[in-house]
């Protein structure tokens, strides 16, 4: 099996379900007691959500790059970025060193694509549903027409995930919100929707949504386990 290079912490929370996904996708390819040969650098998140709320983006690519290089030289022979939002830096990592990154936005497209889809909903951080770097990539390489919450939904979705959902906090009132968003993206014609942030698959599952939804941490940890078994 070929090594995988995990950039973590962003959040751990999400970051140890990768780890899970990972380890139990090889089990079960390969039986046994097989596991992914691995490497996890995980970052201090405090200082990377203050970078991101004070939109030093450079300073946030050269963290991550550094990061990439890191895994890179102690044998990874792929990155594996387990956050959405920071992929708004992807350039910056495939430029810093000579391994690939498993790009999010394609997994996750990918798996879209399979399932018939083309207008779908996406929940993320403001950052991921606001800039284009990850609606374009989606548009532009899978024919996606990716709609998003209006602006106070937006700010809410996102206010949950940093007070919230990356502190390890799960409440059903927060799921009810997530529910009503939901459902006025399946109401603007999205029939399907994406968990754009590796923690809302803590707080949400299908049983709180009328249409299928694409969990990015999942599909992306699954494209991880295609690359490691090769």
């Amino acid at each position: 099996m070929r090594t995988l290079g995990l950039i973590g912490g962003m959040s751990w929370e999400s970051s140890a379900h990768y780890y899970r996904l990972i380890n139990q996708g090889v089990r079960e390819r390969k039986g046994g007691t097989h596991s992914a040969p691995l490497l996890l650098l995980s970052v201090d998140f405090t200082e990377i959500a203050a970078l991101q709320h004070a939109s030093n983006w450079t300073a946030l690519g050269t963290r991550m790059a550094t990061a990439a290089r890191t895994l890179s030289d102690a044998g990874a022979e792929a990155i594996v970025l387990c956050t959405n939002t920071m992929h708004k830096v992807a350039d910056a990592i495939v430029a810093a060193q000579p391994q690939p990154l498993l790009h999010i936005a394609d997994a996750t497209g990918a798996a879209i694509v399979r399932g018939g889809h083309r207008r779908v909903g996406l929940l993320g951080t403001a950052f991921t549903m606001e800039e284009p770097f990850y609606r374009e990539r989606l548009a532009d390489r899978f024919g996606l027409d990716v709609l998003v919450p209006d602006a106070a939904q937006r700010a809410e979705v996102h206010r949950i995930i940093y007070d919230e959902l990356v502190r390890g906090v799960v409440r059903d009132e927060t799921r009810t919100i997530y529910r009503t968003v939901i459902a006025a993206l399946v109401a603007q014609g999205a029939t399907a929707i994406i968990l754009g942030c590796t923690e809302i698959m803590l707080l949400v599952s299908q049983a709180d949504s009328p249409v299928p939804l694409f969990d990015t941490t999942t599909l992306h940890a699954a494209a991880a386990v295609e690359f490691a078994i090769g």
